[in-house]
């Protein structure tokens, strides 16, 4: 059986108040062509399909559309709600596209779905667990507000829920859950709305451990295996929606999983979306206008990083903006700001950090041997305590 796990639509979000409708639509059209290319039998989306609980009017009908095109030759699709998702508006449709095999979960379910591939005469059995909020559940996992006990309250509640849905594995069977949570150890971004208080909203891997051969999530929009019994994963955004996915690659997953096997996975990395890229420049706004005149990065959204003497002025800013329309952010870096930032970060280093980088800067970009370093600090230990010569250090260095 083949699936494709994909995640974290986001329909109707916007970068900065430009909109991203063109490409995500863009995006709709090239997963519907791979979901045919990739022969997909089934297509699993984790959740967050759009970016907030009231999406414009425009957001839900490329939605729809995607939903009747993904499934129009006959494969099923199984949608959860995540946690930018209002829960019945994602359901509401349920009674008019259940008969197409299209699975529109908005809150937790009681139990799995069995869904039969007529392709390979095999059956799936999916535990899906749309985002499981304590508001979602309707009710209060533990009185105490200690984080570690919220934690390990939710933790344990995500784990039987997941352990309920997946009652129904069989060793016959393709078997799948699918969830839209933070898991511990996963890397974030900027543009994932928070969905733990602290860490108390945070799923230890050990929850996941149901018997499914694959788990696929949402929520993390960068593309990443998560460590736990099982195949684990994120399958990651399918846009960059913030300047901290610079550079990402983005992707869908697809897999081939056998009863009883262990899944075949590849990440089938996507074309569309304009890339979020960040420039620096140096040398002021001469080599901002060098980079434009060459066409560096001409489909991008930019964010700008210019180191200044002198103020910026309005017209500098407008004849950026007139120049490149993909430009984002303007932040002007003035010489004394720059040295005031490394001077912080210089002071919050330990004594050792400092000396290597002393080491490095005098000799070239020499690395001191660990015994160099256990002797300058047995050094500066003999002649004052470590806490004085710390503070000596880091003003010798500084200056």
């Amino acid at each position: 059986m083949r699936i494709l796990h994909t995640a974290d639509w986001h329909f109707g979000k916007t970068l900065e108040g430009r909109s991203r409708m063109e490409e995500q639509a863009a995006f709709v059209d090239e997963l519907v062509r791979l979901a045919d290319e990739q022969q997909a039998d089934l297509i699993l989306m984790a959740g967050d399909v759009y970016d907030s609980v009231n999406p414009p009017a425009i957001a839900e009908q490329l939605f729809y559309e995607a939903t009747a095109r993904l499934t129009e030759k006959g494969r099923p699709l199984i949608v959860i709600a995540g946690n930018h998702d209002q829960p019945e508006r994602i359901s509401s449709a349920s009674p008019l596209v259940r008969g197409r095999g299209i699975h529109l979960l908005g809150v937790p379910e009681a139990a799995g779905l069995n869904i039969y591939v007529p392709r390979t005469e095999e059956t799936a059995i999916i535990a899906p667990l749309s985002y499981p909020s304590e508001a979602r559940l309707n009710e209060l996992l533990t009185e105490e507000n200690e984080e570690n006990a919220v934690r390990r309250a939710y933790s344990e509640r995500v784990g039987r829920l997941m352990r309920q849905l997946g009652a129904g594995f069989r060793q016959d069977t393709v078997n799948l859950a699918m969830s839209h949570i933070y898991v511990l150890g996963g890397v974030e971004t900027d543009s994932e709305r928070p969905i733990q208080v602290g860490g108390a909203y945070t799923v230890d891997p050990s929850a996941l451990d149901t018997g499914a051969q694959y788990t696929a999530l949402g929520h993390l929009h960068r593309a990443q295996a998560v460590k736990g019994n099982g195949m684990i994963r994120y399958s990651g955004s399918p846009l960059a929606y913030s300047f901290s996915e610079a550079g990402q690659a983005k992707s869908v997953t697809m897999l081939d999983i056998t009863p009883g096997q262990a899944p075949q996975m590849e990440e089938v990395f996507l074309t569309s979306g304009r890339p979020l890229v960040r420039w620096k420049a140096k040398n002021g706004l001469t080599e901002v206008y060098q980079w434009l005149e060459e066409g560096r990065d001409p489909n991008a959204f930019i964010d700008l990083e210019i180191s200044l003497v002198e103020a910026l002025s309005m017209s500098d800013i407008q004849t950026l903006r007139k120049a490149c329309g993909g430009i984002v952010n303007i932040r002007p870096v003035y010489a004394q700001m720059e040295t005031q930032e490394q001077l912080s970060e210089r002071a919050q280093l330990p004594v050792h950090e400092l000396f290597r980088k002393f080491y490095e800067r005098q000799t070239g970009g020499a690395v001191p041997e660990d015994r160099l370093i256990e002797l300058f600090l047995e050094l500066i230990d003999g002649e004052d305590t470590i806490a004085a010569s710390d503070s000596s250090v880091h003003h010798d260095f500084e200056g």
